[in-house]
């Protein structure tokens, strides 16, 4: 959502993450536009905009979105991989790794395998995973499963005994009642999401070889961070706090995990604030989702 005036906005509420406790509550309008504003709003039309905001809000918005376009996933562009922050994975048991850690494939119906093709073939067309060869020596697979939330179907490695071997990254997460409390007096508001975001991570070459998976198409190889694994929220909480420390001590945005929340009293500076985001985030190749 961009440039929400909350004040003009009905029953206020934001959630960031997937913690449940609310403080704010916001209606979302999505903008069909007609006049100077279509083309750009065509170009953009993934995004969600409030209808509180003035066409020339709008417009500078949208000019700003497309002056930092490399900063978007849109449409079928690629999926990002964010410069200099692979993720390095340490184990708490040395070889010869426990039986535990080599793990068969769970059992699967017809159903279950027609989805497990689909979305191991999705993961291999984003270079998220690479297929093992015959000849690579294997000690750590972990099984898939398929769940289904919403008629939408979703991979899953279950990395429970590899969490259960890793080494805990303590670094701490924010706190989202005292996150949310920063956003009392701000009028605008945007959230961005960062696309798919744990998949934007690379995985230390190291680490692969821990990160293989294991299904009826034989096994595969996470080439970027996977959903699940211990310590993914606090080594992408880590990274965005390094990437956001400069505007973060300014305090006007907060960053939970891979969601970004910036916040102003006036539009001015609410949409400069937006700018220098982004500006950030094209050289690290960090991709933000418009959808979100």
């Amino acid at each position: 959502m961009y440039g929400i005036d909350i004040y003009n906005s009905k029953n206020r509420h934001i959630t960031i993450g997937t913690n449940k406790e609310k403080r704010f509550s916001l209606d979302i309008y999505q903008i069909f536009a007609q006049g100077p504003l279509e083309e750009l709003l065509n170009e953009f039309r993934e995004g969600q905009f409030s209808t509180t905001l003035t066409s020339k809000q709008k417009l500078r918005l949208l000019n700003m979105l497309r002056k930092n376009g490399p900063a978007f996933a849109i449409g079928e562009k690629p999926l990002g991989k964010i410069k200099g922050h692979d993720i390095e994975l340490y184990l708490v048991v040395e070889r010869p790794y426990p039986s535990m850690l080599r793990r068969p494939p769970y059992p699967e119906s017809l159903e279950t395998r027609k989805e497990i093709e689909k979305h191991i073939n999705e993961l291999l067309d984003m270079d998220v995973i690479r297929k093992i060869g015959h000849n690579e020596i294997v000690e750590i697979t972990t099984p898939v499963l398929i769940t289904w939330h919403d008629g939408k179907s979703r991979l899953h490695g279950d990395f429970r005994a590899l969490n259960s071997c890793t080494k805990s990254d303590r670094y701490p997460i924010p706190e989202i009642p005292h996150a949310l409390e920063k956003l009392e007096k701000a009028k605008y508001i945007i959230k961005m999401d960062c696309m798919k975001g744990f998949y934007q991570n690379g995985v230390k070459p190291n680490s692969m070889k821990l990160l293989r998976i294991i299904c009826h198409m034989v096994i595969y190889e996470y080439t970027r961070m996977p959903f699940g694994i211990k310590n993914e929220p606090a080594h992408f909480q880590r990274m965005m706090d390094k990437i956001s420390q400069e505007v973060i001590l300014e305090g006007w945005m907060v960053v939970y995990i891979d969601d970004i929340i910036i916040y102003s009293e006036t539009w001015e500076d609410h949409a400069q604030k937006i700018g220098r985001v982004l500006s950030k985030s094209t050289p690290i190749n960090l991709k933000i989702s418009l959808k979100k």
